[in-house]
């Protein structure tokens, strides 16, 4: 499997894409601090809150209303955004979705990984997907559904907390040591309550990578899904990915994944990287 270490936080961070804050940077002279404002903007976006007025965007990323209002008018005539006239506010345009394509159609791991991802939702009934980290995030880049009870229904673009989840769990474990510390300093600075809420999960699932090679998540996103997961070995130029088998709580009883559909997953894996030349 990949590097496997119990990491604690440190203060020590290396700087790693996505894990700095571009108000850091402002005497940075090759940093276009126009462009990450926004780019800031397009993130402000979530399923939750699809359509945002200046004045909202302005208070989710901390930008003055004048600046915001340029950069919606400039995403805006660009397709990045699209302006709802009658509400005066914006949602994300065809623009955005423009950008994501080409990043799935080139990954190789996913046209690998696709027919083994079917075949393990059919032998097991769980719902799997593949996800990359963004930030805090994970986001799934496939996913085959096969548990019809899962009410949170996984998507391509989709996102699940980094600590909180089995497959985040997973993906900062496949790291190494470095590149660990600078990501759980990143989540203790970023929201240090819920850091330390999932503290305890993170330490345990290190503990159980180190010694089963998976993750295990016991409803810790929400209580009424449970998952297990597995990082894929990095190759080198490529990203770094997770699959994961959830299953609703009530079906996932009597240590169903662990003891069923743990070994599954892991020869999925092994599998997968056999195809991607990494064994």
């Amino acid at each position: 499997m990949t590097q496997r270490t119990t990491a604690k936080p440190a203060v020590n961070t290396i700087p790693l894409p996505g894990l700095v804050s571009p108000h850091d940077l402002s005497q940075d002279r090759q940093f276009a601090m126009n462009l990450a404002r926004g780019l800031e903007v397009l993130r402000a976006f979530t399923p939750a809150s699809p359509v945002l007025g200046n004045r909202e965007i302005a208070d989710r990323t901390g930008l003055p209303k004048p600046t915001v209002s340029r950069l919606t008018y400039t995403l805006t005539l660009l397709g990045y955004l699209s302006r709802d006239g009658q509400l005066q506010k914006y949602r994300l345009g065809p623009g955005v979705l423009s950008l994501g394509h080409p990043l799935l159609a080139s990954l190789q791991v996913r046209q690998s990984a696709k027919p083994l991802m079917e075949s393990l939702a059919r032998s097991t009934g769980c719902t799997v997907n593949m996800g990359v980290r963004d930030r805090d995030l994970v986001v799934y880049i496939d996913s085959v559904r096969a548990d019809s009870t899962n009410q949170h229904l996984p998507d391509i673009g989709s996102t699940r907390p980094l600590l909180s989840s089995a497959i985040g769990r997973a993906l900062i474990l496949a790291c190494p040591a470095a590149e660990q510390r600078a990501i759980l300093n990143y989540l203790q600075v970023k929201d240090r309550a819920e850091y330390d809420a999932q503290l305890p999960n993170w330490l345990a699932d290190a503990a159980c990578f180190q010694d089963e090679g998976y993750c295990h998540s016991k409803g810790d996103w929400r209580k009424e899904i449970h998952a297990i997961a597995v990082p894929v070995r990095a190759h080198l130029g490529g990203l770094p990915v997770a699959l994961n088998c959830t299953l609703s709580t009530h079906r996932a009883s009597k240590n169903l994944l662990t003891r069923e559909v743990a070994p599954l997953l892991k020869e999925a894996v092994f599998q997968l990287e056999l195809a991607l030349g990494m064994r």
